[in-house]
């Protein structure tokens, strides 16, 4: 880091694997300068370019959280904040596939052990998009499986990948059975791609429609909600570690919160670098002599750290539990969801003031400025970061009150 203060490095394993950490860590920071020289082509391709991904690969950055029984690094949890905060100092658009991508490895490893070896079996390289949003998908139950229709938005990554998990709620003739929310395995033959993905930030993930009419899903290839929500799952046979013991949804914002992070460290660094030496327009003083300049830096990297700080703190003890085989009850699930959320608005908070502070010269399109300012304030969108949503539901269980998030 140029001027700032150090990042606090909290060991993030006790296991004894972090030599593997660290080395995984370094092969994704030392992407970081070509992958930062690539971001315009990224933007204008609307998803990550050819060598980017394959970098990504080589590097086996995608697998991070893979089973080791099929060649994966099985890293701890805390790896999707601490891998998507160093890419994300190069590019959002990028950091926000890698571990999109990455966490369905992790997902895959929950799944009936006959849904894994489908796909780790044709290739364990194998990109695996989402669509998590489970109003959009219907899904009615057959003999030996289900059938699924639906249009998904914001599938990440999905022109990369051979196939998706979407999100779908099980009807019921019976009302008396009510509904249940389940996640579908469908190859890339059994949906089309609708080409939507022009947006203000994140302009490089390539987040398209996708979508699938009357689709047989076999019982094997889905998985319900209620089976991800803390404890042992259908993988767990074959993938016993407690990585895969994890509540999914509960902790669903850590997938992503470090693309806001790296986002927002690197958009500090910036403006350092260039107030350290540059002079006012106007009156030609030295802006780091300015105590508005001065105190804005505080407060911008007090963001930084501390949603640094929340962010692998709650990864790192949610991990600790499920090494223990404690399950988290409700209260502590809906904190997950709100320290997600606070975390990276914080993050936000900080790019904006920044953006805000560094004048005219954000405007400029030939910058990286105004590309971390619109990545941060898309990132922000997703309703995972949502705190009103956080917030109240958190509020609503410490007072006693049903959670209104039906995948906790």
């Amino acid at each position: 880091m140029s001027g700032t203060v150090k990042k606090l490095e909290i060991n993030p394993r006790s296991s004894g694997d972090d030599g593997l950490y660290a080395e995984m860590l370094e092969r994704a920071r030392a992407l970081v300068p070509a992958l930062r020289e690539r971001a315009s082509v990224t933007e204008e391709l609307r998803s990550l370019p050819p060598e980017t991904e394959r970098e990504l690969h080589e590097a086996g950055l995608f697998r991070i959280l893979q089973p080791k029984r099929v060649g994966g690094s099985e890293l701890d949890y805390v790896a999707l904040v601490d891998f998507a905060d160093a890419v994300a100092q190069a590019d959002a658009s990028v950091a926000w596939n890698l571990t999109n991508l990455a966490s369905h490895h992790w997902m895959l490893g929950m799944f009936d052990r006959r849904a894994q070896d489908a796909i780790w079996n044709e290739s364990p390289d194998t990109l695996i998009a989402s669509s998590f949003i489970f109003p959009a998908g219907r899904a009615r139950k057959t003999k030996g499986g289900y059938i699924l229709s639906g249009r998904w938005p914001f599938s990440s990554g999905v022109n990369s990948s051979t196939w998706n998990m979407l999100a779908g709620i099980v009807s019921s003739d019976d009302d008396a059975d009510g509904v249940e929310y389940r996640v579908f395995l469908l190859k890339k033959a059994d949906y089309n791609i609708i080409d939507t993905w022009t947006a203000t930030g994140l302009k490089g993930t390539g987040s398209n429609d996708v979508e699938a009419k009357e689709v047989f899903v076999p019982e094997h290839m889905t998985l319900a909600v209620r089976d991800v929500a803390g404890g042992p799952t259908p993988g767990s046979a074959v993938n016993p570690s407690a990585l895969y013991a994890l509540p999914v949804f509960a902790l669903f914002p850590f997938v992503l919160s470090g693309a806001a992070l790296g986002n927002a460290q690197v958009c500090l660094d910036d403006y350092v670098g260039i107030a350290r030496h540059r002079a006012s327009t106007y009156n030609r003083a030295r802006l780091g002599d300015l105590q508005t300049t001065q105190i804005k830096v505080a407060e911008a990297s007090a963001k930084i750290d501390s949603s640094r700080l929340i962010m692998r703190r709650t990864c790192i003890e949610a991990m600790a539990d499920a090494r223990r085989g404690v399950i988290p009850h409700m209260a502590e699930k809906t904190k997950y969801r709100r320290d997600g959320a606070y975390s990276v608005n914080l993050c936000t908070e900080a790019v904006s003031l920044l953006f805000s502070a560094s004048g005219a010269r954000g405007l400029y399109t030939t910058g990286a400025l105004q590309r971390q300012f619109r990545d941060a304030h898309a990132i922000n969108a997703h309703i995972a970061f949502n705190f009103d949503a956080a917030g109240t539901n958190y509020g609503r269980v410490a007072l006693d009150l049903p959670s209104e998030n039906l995948t906790l």
